[in-house]
């Protein structure tokens, strides 16, 4: 079977559910109306509320629920197979995802751009408030230590990328100047913004072939930390909006290219899908430990396929910046299924030229000294029957290794993820840069820096994305202090010691290295932070929309079945992970990790209960 297939087959099922389904919503269950102001216009302060160009606003949504998510959990779910994680891709994309989304932001407008957690707090009583605040400030800093550890991996191991991206940030910050300041406006300020990521692009692949520049992952890390809480406190069109919107064109980029490659390849049979179709129910995925595909995919597929993390951003930024009520299904709905399209290249690109990129840099990380890498390697090849590898051992002999790893399922979903994760998930662009290669002659080098580049630009635009949205939701829980003391208060929500707070944590979290046991986490709270949400829309649905039956159920339904999905997976992940974990030494780890999902648990059954009791509740209560 050719990539391009799966590349067509997503573009015909995303545009026939839009003009469909989101319709419907839009129509029946939104009630959308552009003569309703929007909190963007009637509360604007220049600050968080402030109408943007619909464009734009879809540039920074889109690039703020990307993030490293769509990438980075397909790549890994690939031990399954590339056919039932494309599956469940589709399947939640359409089933789940554009509903949560759309919805979340929509409701949020409705109610002045409040968060979800306050949303769920005024259709579900109070208490809701501060349990649904505290799930999401623990969600989120699993998010900087799961994005912060893939940033600073990447970086380390592509030092142009880093460059790129860090020019980029300057950009932004003058292009949003430009745009905002000055009479160039929105499409002056945007013909710059391309020279800049033209510019930003060149430097970083220079800096990467004369080999004048290279920081390790923890220096990365500290990098990283100041920026997010800078990032973080500044206003919204300083950097946020800018930066966002820059980005976004470089991934709308990525996407062409690299969807254009895959189907040129396939018009003259170029990118044949050579990794397993289906290894088994059961890989070696979550922690390294075998994992059944259900209920355990929510815990490695997030934001691709769907994401709680959406609702934070499309109630938390987007609906704030939302200048037309119309504006939202562009938005919410697409951006969603743009997510999706983007997990759908992932495996495409990855399916068809894994083997290539596996080879190239299992080969240069043992000629490096990776004692890691070699270690896993021979544990491959002796399960395969094919001997030992040597420590100099030729790329040819390599790649005979990987090509036989590729066409034995059971091996491969046995060591796939560990070996990807000893790469520093190099494979990805790697993958990726092959096939722009084979269809367009791009060079090599120059489509590696690209492709690291749009990865790791839009997990930098989730992690100070996300580290604002914890600040809002911590300065929520600081509430009930203000009565008491006012003065320490003040100190706890102000937005640098808020900001702090969470980003020196999740930072902390992320030195430890643990990525195949932080990235489950951080996956698993954030679907579960997904169906909460959805329970919360789905009260709003039927009892102040009054939508119809077949809106109700469409909320409903997915409510219901991702929250005893993701309830057993994350059961299963204290039961099972935690313990091996622990055998294994990682106590701290494991103790960091064990405790926010046990709090997330806890709370989760708690805002069940909640909207169980809400359900029941007759509609003259949420007049």
């Amino acid at each position: 079977m050719e990539a391009g297939l799966l590349i067509l087959i997503a573009l015909i099922i995303y545009a026939v559910f839009y003009f469909t389904h989101g319709k419907y919503i839009e129509r029946a269950v939104v009630k959308a109306d552009s003569r309703r102001e929007t909190p963007a216009k009637r509360l604007y302060d220049g600050v968080d509320y402030v109408p943007a160009n619909k464009y734009v606003l879809y540039g920074h949504h889109f690039a703020s629920i990307a993030g490293a998510g769509p990438i980075v959990g397909p790549a890994i779910a690939l031990a399954w197979g590339w056919l039932p994680c494309i599956l469940w891709i589709w399947f939640g994309n359409v089933f789940i995802g554009v509903v949560h989304d759309y919805l979340s932001l929509m409701a949020s407008v409705r109610y002045d751009g409040r968060s979800i957690g306050w949303i769920a707090g005024k259709l579900m009583g109070r208490k809701a408030t501060y349990i649904f605040n505290a799930y999401i400030w623990f969600a989120l800093l699993l998010v900087v230590a799961a994005f912060a550890f893939v940033i600073s991996a990447l970086f380390s191991a592509t030092p142009g990328a880093g460059v790129s991206a860090l020019l980029l940030l300057l950009f932004a910050v003058i292009t949003g100047f430009l745009m905002y300041r000055t009479r160039l406006g929105f499409k002056g300020g945007t013909v710059i913004g391309w020279i800049f990521i033209i510019l930003a692009v060149l430097v970083g692949v220079y800096v990467q072939q004369v080999g004048t520049f290279h920081l390790d992952f923890y220096q990365w890390l500290v990098i990283l930390l100041v920026y997010i809480i800078v990032a973080a406190s500044l206003p919204v069109w300083v950097l946020l909006q800018p930066r966002d919107y820059l980005n976004a064109y470089i991934l709308w980029a990525s996407l062409a290219i690299g969807g254009a490659a895959l189907i040129a390849l396939a018009l003259r049979g170029g990118a044949t899908l050579v990794l397993p179709s289906v290894t088994g129910f059961v890989a070696n995925v979550v922690g390294g430990q075998p994992s059944p595909f259900w209920p355990t995919v929510p815990l490695i597929i997030a934001c691709g396929a769907l994401s709680g993390f959406h609702s934070l951003v499309g109630s938390g930024t987007t609906s704030k910046q939302l200048a037309d009520e119309l504006h939202g299904l562009l938005v919410g709905y697409a951006g969603m299924e743009t997510e999706g399209f983007l997990s759908t290249m992932v495996i495409a690109s990855m399916a068809a030229f894994g083997v290539t990129a596996l080879t190239d840099t299992v080969y240069s990380a043992i000629a490096a000294g990776n004692a890691k890498v070699l270690s896993i390697v021979n544990k491959i090849s002796m399960s395969l029957g094919m001997g030992s590898i040597a420590a100099g051992a030729s790329k040819e002999a390599i790649a005979e290794v990987m090509k036989a790893f590729a066409a034995n399922p059971t091996v491969f979903g046995k060591y796939y993820a560990p070996l990807a994760g000893a790469l520093k998930w190099k494979v990805i662009p790697l993958s990726y840069a092959y096939a722009t290669n084979k269809a367009f002659g791009l060079d090599l080098t120059a489509m590696c820096i690209f492709s690291t580049l749009w990865i790791t630009g839009f997990a930098l635009t989730s992690l100070d994305t996300g580290t604002r949205l914890g600040r809002y939701a911590w300065q929520e829980l600081m509430e009930p202090i203000k009565s008491r003391s006012t003065t320490v208060y003040r100190v706890l929500v102000n937005k640098w010691v808020a900001s702090t707070i969470l980003a020196v944590l999740g930072v902390l979290l992320a030195a430890t290295k643990q990525f195949l046991v932080i990235w489950p986490a951080f996956a698993g709270m954030n679907q579960l932070l997904a169906s909460l949400a959805l329970m919360t829309i789905a009260i709003w649905t039927a009892k102040v929309q009054k939508a119809t039956g077949l809106g109700k159920a469409l909320v409903i339904a997915p409510a219901v079945f991702l929250w005893i999905t993701v309830t057993i997976a994350l059961i299963w992940y204290e039961v099972v992970v935690i313990p091996a974990l622990v055998k294994a030494g990682k106590i701290a780890t494991a103790s960091a990790v064990a405790g926010i999902t046990a709090i997330g648990l806890l709370l989760n059954f708690l805002i069940f209960g909640l909207w169980i009791k809400s359900l029941r509740k007759p509609e003259t209560e949420f007049v």
